[in-house]
């Protein structure tokens, strides 16, 4: 009793531990940022309701009118440049003593002349070619020269490269000097860079010019309108659109607003995975009481957001080259079409919010997970999944080229980009089967893509069953096809039921001789008691379980194996023994079946087909009249006994299930039409 009550306790904290998991991951990858909600170009009228200012913001200038402005600041500005007197002391000191030295001297007019010339080069200063070269390049008119504490405006074309300066050295007076005189002295050796940028102060004063220029011109007032749905977006309401979304961004940044963003995604995302958890708890039971089930549910409708959310945070790649498709695709072949659209549509809103246009997105998506459901409805082929490709590719093309016709006015402006990658989304799409294999070994489905290799007959252990119980193997098939066709009429898993009938009597491939359909004319029941013979029979089931063991069968495949006969008796040797017995005790655990009962709507139907092909063997003549009669009574007999009681078949599904029969047996067992002999 105890445990009874701390089991439910423990699958509810499951649950929530992934409810939290899951709303957490989400928001975690999510940006926090904040996003400016419209999209808008010059032009082109404004798609949204009447936009009102709710705060007061600046009209920021344009970046090409900013860009200008500096351009033309930095062109007009005055760089600093540190003059060293001691450079000019030194060079005309060194000028002497070498002039003195020298074996070649000049005369005292030509070093008078030398010295003078040197201090003009000197007061106008000598830069490095680099800095000449800079100089003209920023188109710099003039520059501060720092002296003492003192700056001092000064002609940028004054100042000289030590090439500059020897020119017009030797150049300066050739009227009374003579040019040749004045190049034997190496004068070249006296000229040295006395003028030394000082990017401190430049850079400095550049800033503080650059700060005073107005980022502004003009103010919107909290509570003006901006622009109305259907106006034109002109430059000017252009420039205000711009300023607000800049002013909306930067507003959005503070810890507060950071704070608020966050909790606004943990509501979002929790509200929409509470509503898919109630969808499950609602409409789809036995996936909610799944681990495996509900697990592999959460995980694909939060994978895509996640990535979704690394896409934009980073800015890799464009969200429509992710095949969201995939997400109803994977549900779709492992359980159904409606939790798969759920899925869909749940996992399209988480990424949405993540989007800063997500109009578009949204009415794409929508779109294409039912076209990949309604295209995919039972996976059974390669080919099927190219065609499921296709299809959502095309409706992604037609919805997107129908959704560019309304907004655009000129086909030359289509998307081109968008259609490639809608084309790439396709492609990857297909990466879907392989995914399918490792979701089954995963987390324990079957898809019908396995089924349908597990129904094939060259199976090695259907090939075994063939060969070593051939009137078991004949019986299974056409336990096979009645249970199939029985599943098609009810709606329920034909695929799945088919696979479920080849192997739920593997087991007698132990004993195959004490089953009847393996019998030729040696009956070995009647050397053992009817306790030894049911216990025989039973044990097909568990020598079942342990071959499907060996081979690897899917669990749902060991299923039909444990219920076709259900907590049913054996009753040839329950009832021989209790004529046998009339008066003394019987132990009815020896006779009965370990079960369990059916729990599926294709495990009753195998248990209903399995019963009937096995009696219909026995009937001595084939009429409409008598196999009607024998399939009513033995599916009236397994209701009565409740052998369905567990499972989600209604009577409407039995009833069309024993209409089905009824037309297989009488086909199967329709009586030929005898040729007549040739007279002599």
């Amino acid at each position: 009793m105890k445990g009874s009550k701390i089991f439910p306790y423990k699958e509810a904290v499951y649950k929530w531990v992934i409810y939290i998991a899951a709303v957490a991951l989400v928001v975690l990858f999510m940006p926090s940022e904040g996003k400016f909600n419209y999209q808008f170009e010059v032009g082109k009228p404004w798609k949204y309701g009447q936009l009102m200012a709710t705060f007061d913001f600046p009209i920021y200038k344009s970046d090409e009118v900013i860009k200008k402005e500096q351009d033309s600041i930095r062109s007009t500005f005055q760089p600093y440049f540190q003059r060293n007197a001691l450079t000019e002391t030194e060079e005309l000191k060194k000028l002497k003593e070498n002039l003195n030295n020298a074996s070649f001297r000049l005369g005292n007019d030509y070093i008078r002349h030398i010295e003078r010339t040197l201090k003009t080069i000197y007061a106008n200063g000598v830069i490095s070619n680099e800095g000449k070269e800079k100089l003209i390049k920023d188109s710099i008119a003039s520059i501060m020269i720092v002296e003492n504490n003192l700056a001092v405006p000064h002609p940028a074309q004054k100042v000289y490269t030590v090439k500059e300066a020897y020119e017009y050295l030797i150049n300066a007076d050739t009227l009374h000097y003579r040019k040749n005189i004045l190049q034997h002295g190496n004068l070249n050796n006296y000229i040295s860079p006395n003028l030394t940028l000082d990017k401190e102060k430049t850079e400095a004063a550049i800033q503080e010019a650059l700060t005073n220029i107005s980022w502004a011109e003009g103010m919107v007032i909290s509570g003006q309108k901006i622009i109305a749905r259907g106006e034109m977006v002109t430059q000017d309401t252009y420039k205000i659109l711009k300023s607000l979304k800049k002013e909306s961004l930067k507003r959005s940044e503070t810890i507060e607003q950071k704070r608020l963003i966050i909790a606004g995604e943990t509501l979002f995302v929790g509200i929409l995975m509470l509503i898919f958890i109630l969808y499950l708890d609602l409409f789809r039971k036995d996936y909610y009481q799944r681990k495996r089930s509900i697990l592999l549910l959460i995980s694909l409708v939060i994978i895509f957001p996640i990535i979704s959310s690394l896409m934009v945070v980073h800015n890799i790649l464009s969200v429509y080259l992710l095949p969201f498709a995939m997400v109803p695709i994977i549900v779709r072949v492992f359980m159904d079409s409606r939790t798969a659209f759920m899925a869909h549509i749940v996992t399209v809103l988480l990424c949405s919010i993540i989007l800063r246009f997500p109009y578009e997105f949204v009415l794409l998506q929508i779109i294409a997970g039912p076209a990949a459901i309604y295209s995919l409805r039972e996976l059974s082929e390669r080919s099927q999944l190219l065609r499921t490709a296709l299809f959502v590719t095309l409706c992604y093309c037609m919805l997107y080229f129908s959704y560019e016709l309304i907004h655009e006015n000129d086909l030359s402006k289509l998307n081109f980009p968008m259609y490639i990658n809608f084309l790439l989304n396709g492609i990857l799409l297909l990466f879907v089967y392989p995914l399918l294999f490792i979701l089954e070994k995963t987390f324990g489905f079957t898809s019908n893509v396995t089924l349908v290799e597990l129904s094939n007959i060259n199976h090695p252990l259907l090939r075994e069953m063939s060969e070593t119980a051939p009137g078991t193997f004949q019986h299974s098939m056409q336990v096979a096809n009645l249970a199939a066709a029985a599943a098609n009429k009810i709606r329920a898993k034909s695929q799945l039921v088919r696979t479920g009938a080849l192997y739920h009597d593997i087991g007698k491939m132990e004993n195959p001789v004490f089953f009847t359909e393996n019998q030729t004319g040696v009956n070995p029941h009647k050397t053992l008691s009817n306790e030894q013979s049911a216990q025989v029979v039973i044990a097909h089931v568990t020598n079942g379980l342990k071959r499907a063991e060996k081979y690897n069968l899917p669990k749902v495949i060991k299923e039909f194996i444990s219920t076709h006969h259900g907590r049913g008796k054996t009753k040839y040797f329950y009832i021989s023994y209790l004529n046998e017995h009339p008066d003394g005790p019987v132990d009815e655990s020896v006779f009965t079946y370990p079960g369990p009962d059916p729990q599926t709507k294709e495990q009753a139907i195998l248990m209903m087909a399995d019963a009937v092909e096995a009696a219909s063997r026995s009937l001595p003549e084939y009429t409409e009249e008598s196999i009607g009669m024998l399939v009513d009574k033995i599916i009236d007999s397994q209701v009565a006994e409740g052998y369905f009681r567990e499972c989600p078949i209604t009577f409407k599904d039995i009833a069309a299930v024993k209409n089905v029969f009824k037309e297989k047996l009488k086909t199967a067992y329709h009586t030929r039409v005898s040729y007549p002999e040739l007279k002599k």
